[in-house]
């Protein structure tokens, strides 16, 4: 093969490409130094066997036609789902969401830098040196063979997988204090993953074909959050797919959200998750803020996901979230000189009953974040909880952590550590979540709230939210409804005036109660919701003599009827 297209199936691919180009009403560019070549100059390239240098070719939507409807979310989610039938069959979707989000960053900053580029040269009247001048200025840098049109121009070639983790390489080096790292655990030329060379090209030429239909240059685009939210949105679509994996990298949009209303972060907030996984309940917690004055920060034990974190802050232009990569029970990355860094808010959906979490070396923790006592070696609920209070200021911090019900009741070390937060007054609310919300287990779970700004309110709050939800095929969700109930009945506690008496108050029958700390001492610290919101439901009186009436009516009817069959049967014969 030499520079251009060979005259056999390639030439063919060639012209059906243009013909279908030219029905779609695509144009047709060269890039940026080319020379150009219109569709009929090329049709008649390819009647005459010519060869075409495809590398100068790039196609796009017409980007001055005024009628040209804005790229949406759900335009780019059905061109990026489609993308995965590249690997669909061949690895599992906790693996191949890596490869798909991978590409979808190199095709959205590409294209950003292709529109940045296209502004600075019409503002400069093609000035180069004035172009490049600027571009050192963006928030980002992409030397040319990272680019997705340079990947794509490449397509055919022997060693494209090889390409693709050189540019990748190269996009790290370019944006050391971005993306240092981000793609050292991802490789487009693996055998094991991807198959052999030559269904390896195959599957990475396809990749990179289909998302070549996107343009997703942010002057196209329908809004500046489109791509961030189709991210979060094909992350959660991952994670439906990864079946039990996907607790490993994703907490459900719906309570993600209703932590980040819950936890209320305000400006100027340091905000941390110490379990980060793919960083979407970080993101919605600064959402929540409401401005870009906050700090984010946040630590993933699995180099995959925590590349899936750095990825999507990039794509959420929060460029200055620290993203650390290690095991926080065990290796804490978030560090203040030699202490714990502190935070204003701490919100997390660890790993359920974690074994093996390190509790023979918790003794001798360095850091003394489980005075309160060392949970047991395969529970390491408390484990997190311990580390999440210790990472707050003292006097104003706030912790929002997602657990399952066993938390509540369970004794041993569990029952004493459960014990001295109650007595320290740190616990403020106990929230009871619906069964079957979270990938990988249809246990319902708990959130707890602990504050350190309680003062002289030492009541506490019980929530049933468990019965508040949507049904879904393979999961329920909270609804919009369900959300608002929560958070409203827990700011109205947080505004009320404590209790006087050591007798607790029903705020809503079957469904929320505010408990004095007295009852829960004489419940012996257990926080079993069942114990606080009386959920009985009466059954329904039976009227004895109806109900006997109609069981003889029934049993004449049934002798009627077993007499018809004995009838049919004889008329048969038997």
């Amino acid at each position: 093969m030499e520079d251009g297209i060979p005259k056999n199936q390639e030439q063919k691919e060639l012209q059906n490409t243009l013909t279908l180009k030219r029905k779609q009403k695509i144009t047709v560019e060269t890039l940026p130094g080319k020379k150009a070549l219109s569709y009929s100059s090329m049709e008649k390239m390819v009647k005459s066997k010519e060869k075409i240098p495809t590398e100068t070719i790039h196609f796009h939507q017409k980007a001055d036609n005024m009628s040209k409807k804005a790229i949406t979310q759900s335009e780019i989610n059905n061109v990026v789902w489609k993308a995965c039938d590249t690997f669909r069959g061949v690895i599992d979707p906790s693996q191949y969401k890596d490869y798909i989000l991978t590409m979808l960053f190199v095709k959205y900053v590409s294209d950003v830098w292709k529109d940045k580029k296209n502004f600075y040269a019409e503002k400069y009247k093609g000035d180069e040196i004035r172009v490049q001048r600027a571009l050192r200025n963006e928030r980002f840098q992409m030397p040319e063979n990272c680019t997705f049109d340079y990947l794509f121009e490449n397509r055919n070639a022997a060693n494209v997988g090889e390409l693709i983790n050189t540019a990748l390489e190269s996009m790290e080096d370019a944006n050391r204090s971005k993306l240092e790292r981000v793609f050292r655990n991802i490789d487009f030329n693996s055998e094991a993953n991807l198959g052999q060379t030559k269904d390896r090209n195959r599957r990475l030429k396809n990749l990179l074909v289909d998302f070549s239909a996107l343009d997703l240059q942010p002057s196209h685009l329908e809004d500046n959050d489109v791509i961030g939210d189709a991210y979060e949105y094909l992350i959660e679509k991952f994670a439906s797919d990864a079946g039990k994996k996907a607790g490993e990298f994703y907490t459900p949009a719906q309570v993600s959200k209703l932590l980040a209303k819950l936890l209320n972060p305000q400006p100027g907030d340091r905000i941390i998750d110490p379990a980060c996984g793919s960083g979407s309940l970080l993101i919605k917690l600064a959402k929540q803020v409401g401005s870009k004055n906050f700090s984010l920060y946040g630590q993933e034990i699995n180099g995959s996901t925590w590349a899936l974190a750095r990825m999507n802050m990039f794509l959420h232009e929060i460029d200055d979230a620290t993203i650390e990569w290690g095991d926080t029970l065990n290796n804490p990355k978030l560090l203040e000189e030699d202490s714990l860094l502190k935070g204003n808010i701490v919100g997390a959906n660890p790993p359920f009953s974690l074994d093996k979490w390190g509790a023979d070396d918790a003794m001798a923790d360095q850091f003394n974040r489980f005075h309160r006592g060392i949970p047991p070696k395969s529970k390491g609920d408390y484990a997190f909880v311990s580390h999440m209070i210790e990472s707050t200021y003292h006097d104003t911090g706030r912790v929002g952590v997602i657990l399952p019900h066993g938390v509540l009741f369970r004794g041993s070390s569990e029952g004493k550590i459960r014990q001295q937060l109650i007595e320290e007054n740190l616990l403020e609310a106990v929230i009871g979540l619906p069964a079957n919300l979270f990938y990988g287990t249809s246990i319902p779970a708990t959130i707890l709230i602990f504050n350190r700004a309680k003062g002289e309110n030492k009541d506490i709050l019980f929530i049933d939210a468990s019965e508040g939800y949507e049904s879904g095929t393979n999961q329920n969700r909270l609804r919009g409804k369900d959300i608002d109930k929560i958070v409203n009945t827990y700011r109205a506690f947080q505004e009320a005036n404590p209790l006087t008496t050591e007798e607790g108050e029903v705020i809503e029958e079957k469904y929320a109660y505010r408990a004095p700390l007295q009852e829960v001492i004489e419940n012996e610290y257990n926080l079993n919701i069942p114990r606080y919101v009386d959920t009985f439901e009466e059954e329904q009186e039976i009227d004895i003599p109806v109900t006997q009436s109609k069981i003889k009516e029934l049993k004449k009817e049934l002798t009627v009827v077993e007499q018809q069959m004995d009838n049919y049967l004889s008329d048969l014969g038997f």
